[in-house]
């Protein structure tokens, strides 16, 4: 059984399978309960999604389509925990769509249960978001 050391390993392996665009890495990260929410006001992928096919096909997929594909880089800026919550601040890198380049700071708070990501809870700069990368 997982032990609460594995969560930020859990968390940056996430990361990883982001960058490389590795749908069933990402997909085995998941709890099949989990969560994830976007506190992004009213963005058009701001919400909360149950259920880790949900989040993949629903959430994942619909944010990813902004930007040109193979352009994403996630950098890991920062990271704390305490138990099975890990805290993690990083900026998104991307082109979008019509090439114009996207940099965006967001923390994302991960709960991380048996080794599989259970809740995130994301933040961004969303009046940038809105101007960048979804046509504001």
């Amino acid at each position: 059984m997982p032990t609460i050391q594995d969560s930020p390993s859990v968390v940056r392996r996430y990361v990883s399978a982001v960058q490389d665009g590795d749908e069933a890495a990402i997909r085995e990260l998941f709890a099949e309960d989990a969560t994830w929410t976007l506190a992004a006001g009213d963005l058009p992928i701001s919400g909360v999604w149950r259920g880790r096919d949900v989040i993949l096909r629903d959430f994942l997929q619909t944010a990813m389509a902004h930007y040109e594909p193979g352009s994403v880089d996630l950098e890991i800026t920062g990271m704390i925990g305490e138990g099975d919550d890990i805290v993690l601040q990083w900026t998104s890198r991307a082109r979008t769509r019509d090439g114009r380049p996207y940099e965006n700071g967001c923390i994302g708070v991960f709960t991380v249960r048996d080794g599989r990501i259970a809740a995130v809870r994301e933040y961004m700069d969303t009046l940038y978001a809105r101007e960048t990368a979804f046509g504001g």
